[in-house]
């Protein structure tokens, strides 16, 4: 088990755990609400779920780009088809960070472009990603008069 696994990914976990929060907060009719001027509250958990995918791909070629976009159409309004997407990747993002070795973990970088990070930095940028997602979803929630599960009090807002 390398370092990441054991000491970091638990921890990972429970940021993951809000996203999971957060679909079970919604509807399919949820996710068709707008901020004016952004995208639907569906577009927005599809991009987060894109983005998970690239960081996905990146620890599995050690080279992370953007370029990823889910070309189903359905996704961005379905609260049980995102549900299932981001844990089949969630579950692929566990086994691709299983799978390195402890040299990998100590020893790889992510070219990102131009610029590298270690793996476990590579990581916690996404966490910071799911913040950010948080963030932005927070506003959404609070636009539409939702009520915010004990976590997201807590940890968002």
């Amino acid at each position: 088990m390398n370092s990441i696994i054991e000491s970091y990914y638990p921890t990972f976990e429970q940021y993951q755990a809000v996203r999971k929060q957060l679909m079970e907060l919604l509807s399919d009719e949820d996710l068709s609400f707008k901020v004016e001027g952004n995208p639907s509250l569906g577009e927005l958990c599809k991009q987060i779920g894109e983005t998970e995918f690239s960081y996905l791909q990146g620890f599995k070629t050690f080279k992370l780009t953007f370029d990823y976009k889910n070309e189903d159409l359905g996704l961005a309004t379905s609260v049980e088809r995102l549900t299932a997407w981001y844990a089949e990747l969630d579950k692929d993002l566990r086994a691709t960070i299983e799978a390195l070795s402890q040299e990998e973990v100590e020893s790889k970088t992510i070219d990102r472009g131009g610029w590298e990070l270690p793996v476990q930095i590579n990581l916690t940028v996404y966490t910071e990603a799911l913040l950010i997602f948080y963030g932005k979803v927070w506003v959404y929630l609070n636009a539409m008069g939702k009520e915010l599960p004990k976590q997201w009090q807590e940890w968002i807002g």
